[in-house]
């Protein structure tokens, strides 16, 4: 394991990226290329290609949706054979180029229906990143996403080691940002988490191998005003191993 860190609650994790996309000057498509490149170093420091190149990565509507566009795109530069289910684009510019970005890659986009009622994920992926819903969600999903978490929960329940394996991208879906899993059995339990800024108090609940922390642009006043402790980030290295 590497650092420590504070974990946040959703009020918290809400006003720090209201700060920086405020009086800190970031824009949402910045935060969304620096958080989406971060997962997809952290994926490729877990999983390399040589062991594991083929991944999925299966995005929702909002922002961490997007932080999966990017990722999907980065994993493709880095070499990997990456595919895309996005059941509910979202209809906006930066999402819009975020899809355009990948079909320039030719990156290939597979059906809903392909995913919840295709083969066993075992058999097509290695790696299949969890980019569905993150620190806003509440509450239960609604179709198609309900049938998209049972699909990637059953392909993380393998049991350790076993294929795909699936990385969630900031707090695993359908978790609760402050309580954890959800009570029902079958929920999702990912292999890799990879928090984003700083971890949410949800990561208690996380018993997969790969704990990483990525987001390196957190300013000092943030650090102070929500007495953040974070990991120092090696090098050049856009994200850090907790645990």
């Amino acid at each position: 394991g590497g650092g420590r860190a504070t974990l946040l609650r959703q009020p918290e994790a809400v006003a720090i990226d209201e700060a920086l996309m405020g009086p800190l000057g970031f824009s949402v498509d910045q935060l969304m290329e620096l958080a989406g490149l971060s997962v997809a170093c952290a994926v490729a420091e877990a999983y390399p290609r040589e062991e594991c190149p083929r991944v999925l990565a299966v995005c929702g509507p909002g922002n961490n949706g997007g932080d999966g566009l990017v990722c999907a795109r980065h994993l493709h530069h880095f070499g990997y054979r990456v595919a895309l289910c996005y059941p509910k684009p979202t209809d906006r510019p930066l999402f819009r180029g975020l899809v355009m970005q990948c079909e320039s890659l030719a990156i290939p986009f597979i059906t809903t229906e392909d995913l919840v009622g295709g083969s066993p994920l075992s058999g097509s992926w290695d790696v299949v990143v969890d980019a569905v819903f993150g620190f806003s969600f509440r509450g239960t999903p609604r179709a198609p996403f309900d049938a998209v978490l049972a699909r990637l929960a059953a392909a993380g329940a393998g049991g350790e080691g076993s294929r795909p394996f699936v990385a969630s991208v900031d707090v695993p879906s359908g978790w609760d940002v402050e309580e954890g899993p959800p009570t029902a059995p079958n929920g999702l339990q990912p292999d890799m988490l990879v928090s984003l800024t700083a971890p949410k108090l949800c990561a208690k609940g996380f018993a997969g191998r790969f704990h990483y922390l990525g987001g390196r642009f957190v300013p000092p006043q943030i650090k102070e005003e929500y007495g953040l402790e974070l990991p120092e980030y090696p090098g050049t290295a856009q994200c850090v191993r907790l645990s």
